[in-house]
């Protein structure tokens, strides 16, 4: 592609590398407003045809056998199962999801693999110069995730991939993915209550616009959904002559034996979702007939395959410190999960709590790390083992939401799910976002000193988790919070009984690190959650 080629132009800081030149041109597109604005026909969903037309992708896109998935939960493990199984079947695939936790190339995903950077160069520089010549005050730069829509349809029609499977950012009718007109199937999520501010107050309005991504007499699939939810769907479905087929939860049994590759009961919602959107991909693509699709005793070996083996970085994903990697004698385990809605913090608390439990008799719960699934199997040999019978155990919980949250949700949800399975945090930390929401790579985090800090939002997060410790019957908790973790926290900027606020995510592991090391009798297992963005601070900075 001799145009994709040196289009980086030469006006750009010699001191930056290509790839951070180009982190720092995707950095100029974020914007803080969150809802269109109609003054502005930059905002307004049109304008991303005028985009279209500007990079050449209409007819590509038309071209594209595209599967689009909506929903409020699980619709990046959706599309997961779903690129692993066509995958699996043979097939080329193009998979764009969000948000990425370490690298913005893990959003684009080719044959599950991200794309690699000297690919995303040429594409972001092809995608980024031209709209930079052709847009103007009228129309324009496209906004950053908008631009990032564009860019993956663009990978896609370039690598000629046989199926791109797109993940809706936001919503579903005004989400930048949307330009797709006539994809072959379409998928919605379990839903729920989720950014509230944008998409309604309602679950009804929720539906309303993640049902925005149905296409005429284009077929469609969805998870049982609360009542208000469904009717909603299928009234949408109806005035599109959409045909619209509820899935049931995946028998565990179809799977032979084996497990699936994302951990958590409710991956078997996702798993028949996935199954439905690819058989009927198949199908619709002239690759199956339709005697397949009447069997419901059995599943294809590729089938099989593709959901045992998949794998999505910050979901019940289970991470050992590799600070700790030559000292057996320290144990300092991560359970991330980047739940932030009250019904999927209700699944990650049980998951958690399973997957803690001495000796569990199901040692699968951990064996999933998707980076080192055997260095991950011996954390699991390493906690149910003989040194590990004679821990004491400290789940701690480590958590962020970002403030158009409430915490009034999310952690009472959690703390009483971890409850009713005999589970008790003995601290909670809250701690800022490392990453900043105005920058993309190496220079997305913050350099602002401790004192310069705006705590108050972890303050009130800790608020209302003292109030909820409170609220419990004395000698429930206290009696069970180990000595070795009452005393004062020299680095925390507000320490209470069951709580702590650190100044930053580094301080925060560090005193983990130092308890760790110092209480070796404890097993410190760290339930990560409330931010798939603070699950990737975690990622960056335990794996190094």
């Amino acid at each position: 592609m001799s145009e994709q080629e040196g289009g980086n132009g030469s006006s750009k800081s010699s001191s930056l590398t290509n790839y951070e030149e180009a982190l720092e041109a995707l950095s100029s597109l974020i914007i803080r407003r969150t809802r269109a604005d109609g003054s502005n026909f930059g905002d307004q969903f049109d304008v991303l045809f005028v985009y279209l037309k500007m990079l050449d992708l209409e007819e590509q896109i038309s071209n594209m056998k595209i599967i689009h998935v909506a929903g409020t939960k699980g619709k990046g493990s959706t599309c997961t199962f779903t690129e692993s199984i066509l995958r699996n079947c043979g097939f080329r695939t193009g998979l764009f999801t969000s948000p990425h936790l370490i690298d913005i190339r893990e959003r684009f995903r080719l044959n599950g693999i991200e794309i690699s950077q000297e690919k995303f160069l040429a594409y972001f520089w092809w995608c980024y110069d031209r709209l930079k010549e052709k847009t103007d005050d009228n129309v324009p730069m496209p906004n950053y995730f908008r631009f990032l829509a564009l860019l993956a349809f663009k990978i896609f029609a370039e690598e000629q991939v046989d199926v791109a499977i797109m993940e809706v950012g936001l919503g579903g009718k005004y989400d930048a993915t949307n330009v797709v007109k006539e994809p072959i199937v379409c998928g919605i999520t379990s839903l729920g209550y989720d950014h509230m501010e944008i998409l309604g107050n309602t679950l009804g309005e929720i539906a309303g616009e993640k049902a925005g991504i149905f296409k005429d007499r284009i077929p469609a699939f969805t998870v049982p959904q609360p009542e208000e939810a469904m009717h909603v769907l299928e009234d949408k479905a109806s005035k599109l002559n959409v045909p619209l087929q509820v899935v049931p939860p995946l028998d565990a049994k179809l799977l032979n034996g084996l497990t699936l590759g994302l951990e958590g009961e409710h991956q078997y919602l996702n798993a028949a979702l996935a199954i439905a959107l690819c058989s009927t991909w198949l199908k619709r693509t002239g690759n199956i007939g339709d005697a397949y699709l009447e069997r419901t005793d059995t599943l294809p070996e590729q089938f099989i395959k593709g959901l045992t083996s998949a794998s999505l970085q910050g979901r019940a994903q289970i991470v050992s410190d590799m600070h700790f990697k030559n000292d057996q004698s320290n144990e300092l385990v991560f359970f991330l999960d980047g739940a932030h809605s009250p019904e999927s913090m209700e699944v990650c608390a049980r998951w958690f709590s399973l997957a803690i439990k001495d000796n569990s008799p199901d040692e699968m719960l951990f064996h999933r790390q998707l980076d080192n699934p055997k260095s991950s199997h011996d954390v699991v040999k390493m906690q149910h083992g003989e040194r590990g019978a004679q821990r004491k155990s400290a789940p701690i919980l480590l958590f962020n939401c970002l403030t158009v949250r409430d915490p009034q949700l999310l952690l009472p949800r959690l703390m009483e799910t971890c409850a009713d399975h005999g589970v008790y945090f003995k601290k909670a930390l809250f701690v800022p976002s490392l990453s900043v929401y105005n920058k993309v790579g190496s220079q997305a985090s913050t350099t602002l000193t401790d004192s310069q800090v705006d705590l108050s939002w972890q303050i009130a997060l800790q608020r209302v988790w003292e109030n909820l410790m409170q609220g419990k019957k004395a000698g429930t908790i206290t009696d069970i919070v180990p000595e070795e973790l009452k005393d004062d926290i020299e680095m925390s900027a507000s320490n209470c009984e069951h709580s702590a606020v650190f100044s930053s995510l580094p301080v925060a592991i560090k005193w983990l690190r130092d308890r760790s090391q110092q209480n070796q009798s404890v097993r410190f297992q760290v339930l990560v959650t409330g931010s798939l963005h603070l699950v990737g601070d975690v990622l960056k900075l335990v794996k190094k």
